[in-house]
């Protein structure tokens, strides 16, 4: 099993939503957070006055799935998000050791 999350821009979250429907992801789970890599904020003017805006607002998907689908989920997501521009965001993948769902007791690929 394996756990992919991916950082992206927020405009791109329905497209890369549907886009992982289509694969066969029955599930995900979805933050709001900020940062920065290599974009490195930008400025931005307001009233008169110049803001440095050094976190940028991301979006960040969770996807618990079975090895079998990861090369697909890399795929929806690398093809949807990508503008081709800095900002983009990454993936980041890990292998899950353990799911349990909680109601039934299910346990590792069942859970999913």
């Amino acid at each position: 099993m394996k756990f992919v999350t991916a950082i992206l821009r927020p405009h791109k979250l329905d497209d890369v939503r549907e886009a992982l429907s289509e694969v066969g992801v029955s599930g995900i789970t979805v933050t709001e957070v900020k940062g920065f890599g290599r974009q490195k904020g930008h400025t931005e003017l307001y009233r008169g006055a110049e803001y440095q805006i050094d976190f940028l607002p991301k979006i960040k998907l969770e996807v618990a799935i079975t090895a079998s689908k990861l090369e697909a989920v890399i795929e929806a997501i690398s093809s949807v998000a990508s503008s081709g521009k800095v900002g983009d965001g990454k993936i980041f993948v890990s292998n899950l050791e353990q799911v349990i769902r909680i109601r039934t007791g299910e346990t590792d690929q069942n859970a999913l």
